[in-house]
């Protein structure tokens, strides 16, 4: 008998692979069958933060930019598999879900189109619980982001506010904040990966995503995670195309299950970084099981260090969005 008829026709009772582990597993065969050939790729640590200054790399940001987040202990940021409970929910795949996403987004989302010397003004609603004594507290942070970067910004975080200067000339920050930046951003979501990896661009190399390492995709991750979680307005088409690469990404997966900051209970989309040990930068999207509306973010903060560290789960979700001609000025 043909032993590969006899292998092909073999039932495990295991159900069939989804796109994403599919998909892990070509990029590390991929890289298995190449690595005695190869040069070996040099690997890049993590920056807390991406700033380029025209070719050199600044140390230190003001505003709520990236900071790394802790998502509490491994049990908590780990997938659990889905229950028998929700068998609707039983198969989801983080692609299907952020596919999903993309599409809600672009059917419902609103183009805006702001001159440079105004402001965006978000409101956003944070719900932290304190993991030991159950103490909720309730944040209403409300920011003036400069369109341009070129005046003042009012920006908050957890109910604290300061003024965001302006950046140096030559300076940046990621995610950047302002328009003009946002706009060059590329909207195909492997090409907006490529630009991520590259920070130049997506043309200066002729990549394919089967051959980016595992820790380019963390980085690329990292980079979508805080695109998405700390620019709550975009240009047309960026969110969208930054769900799918994220949906992209090997590590990514589904979480049914989750409750979002009004009691809402949706899909979750959280991140296996293989190139580390514990929870990843980003915490829990969670969106409408049915819909795929997003709904809020879930995370982990903590305060204090030693027998003063106190733990929270935080809950936030963007609550209202506006043009503003001043800072502080409400619409």
């Amino acid at each position: 008998m043909n032993e590969l008829d006899e292998l092909r026709d073999w039932d495990t009772g295991a159900p069939p692979l989804d796109d994403d582990t599919r998909h892990r597993a070509r990029v590390r065969l991929f890289a298995a069958m190449n690595d005695s050939a190869a040069p070996v790729r040099p690997v890049r640590r993590r920056p807390v933060l991406r700033i380029a200054l025209a070719g050199t790399v600044a140390a230190a940001v003001a505003g709520t930019v990236l900071v790394t987040v802790n998502n509490g202990d491994d049990e908590e940021a780990r997938a659990k598999p889905p229950g028998n409970s929700a068998p609707s929910m039983r198969n989801v795949s983080a692609r299907a879900v952020l596919n999903g996403a993309a599409a809600y987004e672009r059917k419902h989302e609103k183009t805006v189109a702001p001159r440079d010397d105004q402001y965006i003004y978000t409101k956003e609603i944070i719900q932290e619980t304190e993991k030991e004594t159950g103490e909720v507290e309730r944040h209403v942070d409300e920011n003036w982001r400069s369109v341009d970067g070129s005046k003042r910004s009012w920006v908050m975080e957890i109910g604290k506010g300061w003024w965001a200067e302006p950046l140096k000339a030559n300076e940046g920050m990621w995610p950047p904040q302002d328009w003009g930046t946002l706009k060059k951003l590329p909207t195909d979501p492997e090409k907006l990966i490529l630009s991520l990896l590259h920070k130049t661009g997506p043309n200066d190399k002729n990549d394919s995503l089967d051959e980016i390492t595992d820790q380019e995709w963390s980085d690329i991750h990292f980079s979508l995670a805080g695109l998405l979680k700390l620019v709550p307005v975009m240009p047309k088409g960026l969110r969208p195309a930054a769900y799918e690469a994220l949906g992209m990404v090997p590590g990514v997966k589904a979480v049914p299950g989750q409750q979002d900051a009004k009691g809402r209970t949706g899909v979750a989309i959280t991140y296996d970084d293989p190139t580390q040990q514990g929870p990843s930068f980003g915490g829990f999207f969670i969106f409408d099981p049915e819909t795929y509306a997003f709904l809020g973010f879930r995370d982990t903060r903590t305060s204090g260090d030693g027998k003063n560290m106190k733990t929270y789960t935080q809950l936030s979700y963007l609550d209202s969005w506006a043009i503003t001609d001043k800072v502080k000025q409400r619409p």
